[in-house]
């Protein structure tokens, strides 16, 4: 077992390097374009599925906060806020990109994740185009100036993501601690979920062996899609870290890592719990993300056949 937890270990130690660049260089483009991106998904309107799809695909986990929060304040249409949750790869990029050999598979995987988010996107906005009238009025009127007067869209927008991690309009202002110090503190967080996973399925190969391990986790399975899109859920990037890691080490499929991290809406989906009052309406928007991940995954696994 120690030596599992060793090259575990030293596995993940030569991760360090290339995650924390990649951190560091995700905080100054969003320090650079956090606000246009913010007011771009504010402003799109009808197009904001397409905008969400982009905005989404970013490898930036407090995208997924701001749309809630745009959302939950009736300023983006329920088809743009799912688009950026499925779009979003939450850290499955860094951690793909902290491995070199593997970096031919990011741009597929975007793409890939960016075709569902608009055709769901749009879909869901063509189904719900009668209540989502309200919101885009409601839109039309904030980007002139003609909103209500007792409406504090503000208070809302200033949420927090990953390890208190301002996303707000009113922090993007340069600041050394922010960018430095708080890649430096996710890249540790990071690197405690990957060393845990590693070693769990490391020790998983060692204990039980491949084929074990594989009916463990349904592979080749019609259910696997299912299991992903569920974990991925999990309003933590632990869940992202957890599936990108099981995909890379070839456990689960293209179909199911797809569902997966189309799932994975992150902390978007706590803050939707936080402030969206109307739980039918929070319960509605958990079962069209967990179905329309598990949809596209089957799709990828049993139509696409990849």
């Amino acid at each position: 077992m120690f030596e599992v937890f060793i090259e575990a270990l030293m596995d993940t130690l030569k991760m360090i390097p290339f995650l924390l660049i990649v951190y560091i260089g995700i905080e100054l483009i969003e320090y650079r374009f956090g606000n246009r991106i913010r007011e771009g998904v504010q402003k799109s309107g009808s197009a904001g599925p397409a905008v969400g799809a982009l905005v989404g695909s970013l490898p930036q986990c407090g995208f997924s906060v701001v749309a809630t929060a745009l959302y939950t304040q009736r300023l983006a249409t329920i088809g743009t806020l799912m688009a950026v949750y499925l779009a979003t790869s939450d850290e499955a990029i860094p951690i793909i990109l902290s491995q070199p050999d593997k970096i031919r598979i990011i741009w597929p995987l975007v793409i890939t994740k960016i075709i569902i988010a608009v055709v769901f996107g749009y879909s869901l906005d063509l189904i719900f185009r009668k209540s989502n009238r309200q919101t885009l009025k409601h839109i039309e009127a904030y980007n002139h100036g003609r909103d209500e007067a007792g409406h504090n869209h503000q208070a809302v927008l200033d949420e927090t993501a990953c390890c208190g991690h301002n996303v707000s309009s009113s922090a993007r202002k340069f600041n050394l601690e922010q960018i430095f110090f708080h890649p430096i503190i996710h890249t540790a967080k990071i690197f405690v979920f990957i060393l845990t996973i590693s070693f769990l399925i490391n020790l998983a190969f060692f204990r039980f062996g491949d084929e074990a391990l594989a009916t463990i986790f349904l592979n080749h399975s019609f259910w696997q899609p299912f299991l992903a899109a569920l974990f991925g859920l999990i309003p933590n990037c632990a869940a992202s870290v957890g599936i990108t890691e099981l995909y890379l080490k070839g456990v689960i499929t293209y179909g199911s890592v797809i569902a997966g991290l189309c799932a994975s809406g992150g902390l978007g989906i706590l803050v939707l719990f936080q402030e969206e009052k109307n739980r039918w309406q929070v319960g509605k928007i958990i079962g069209l993300l967990f179905g329309s991940s598990v949809l596209a995954g089957l799709f990828i696994q049993y139509v696409l056949k990849f």
